[in-house]
């Protein structure tokens, strides 16, 4: 099938996307949804917003057609089922898909889900509306062997954002998946922690993967409260040493 994937930067989407093309299906097209100008991260139920600054790299490395969308929306219809709501933020997602649909012709939709009921049940919803089919291969995976099998897999992601009892900006932000897993096992153990991150505990940014063309290379990320905001990324072509520099990202932006 002809398929749009749901990004958000981080490791599960991307990890989803390389399932998609392993069961034979095309990524034709990447959905993000962002924060509005001047806001580096929301309060969403919904969406990573944390790191938007670099989606259009994450495209670039790609290769693909990027299509985005300000989330417009809030957290409205927060129960455990949904129905269609104006304002609510989940219509943001339904028209951003809506508009794919219309100009890719996709038939299905790759998102990175793995635990959350509330995230699923908003993604199916919108997918029935629009006659799509959500392809979720994360979904209710064991997290610890999934977190193994995404970095055995050759996909680089770095922790961007720390919201947990034990995790450290000053330590942790930066850090890849293969330098944090026994750590994060740890906390898991230790204090329930879920080893993907599925509690929100952190989030991440993926720097390279298989499927990508070129790889993302970073060179300056300072340190803003608990996640950091990209200023200078590289990007280098794959068996190449071509670089091009993305630019500094503006810290207000």
């Amino acid at each position: 099938m002809k398929v749009v994937a749901m990004i958000s930067g981080g490791k599960d989407s991307c990890y989803n996307m390389m399932q998609c093309v392993a069961a034979g299906h095309e990524i034709v097209a990447l959905a993000n949804l962002q924060p509005s100008e001047n806001k580096d991260e929301l309060d969403s139920y919904m969406y990573q917003t944390v790191g938007h600054q670099a989606i259009n790299l994450y495209a670039e490395a790609l290769d693909l057609p990027l299509y985005r969308r300000v989330i417009e929306g809030s957290s409205l219809n927060i129960g455990r089922g949904y129905r269609q709501r104006e304002g609510d933020e989940v219509e943001d997602m339904y028209h951003l898909l809506k508009q794919v649909k219309e100009d890719k012709g996709v038939e299905a939709v790759s998102v990175g889900a793995i635990l959350s009921d509330y995230q699923r049940v908003r993604v199916e919803n919108v997918c029935a509306r629009l006659h799509l089919q959500p392809l979720a291969y994360l979904w209710r995976r064991d997290q610890e062997d999934l977190l193994s099998e995404m970095i055995s897999s050759g996909l680089d992601a770095i922790i961007i954002k720390v919201a947990a009892f034990g995790l450290d900006p000053e330590k942790h932000l930066g850090k890849s998946l293969v330098q944090m897993k026994p750590y994060l096992k740890q906390l898991s153990e230790k204090y329930g922690v879920h080893v993907c991150g599925e509690g929100g505990e952190y989030e991440t940014f993926t720097l390279d993967c298989p499927l990508f063309k070129k790889k993302i290379l970073m060179y300056v990320l300072p340190v803003l409260m608990a996640w950091f905001i990209f200023t200078l990324l590289i990007m280098k072509a794959k068996g190449t040493s071509n670089y091009s520099c993305s630019g500094v990202m503006d810290l207000n932006t």
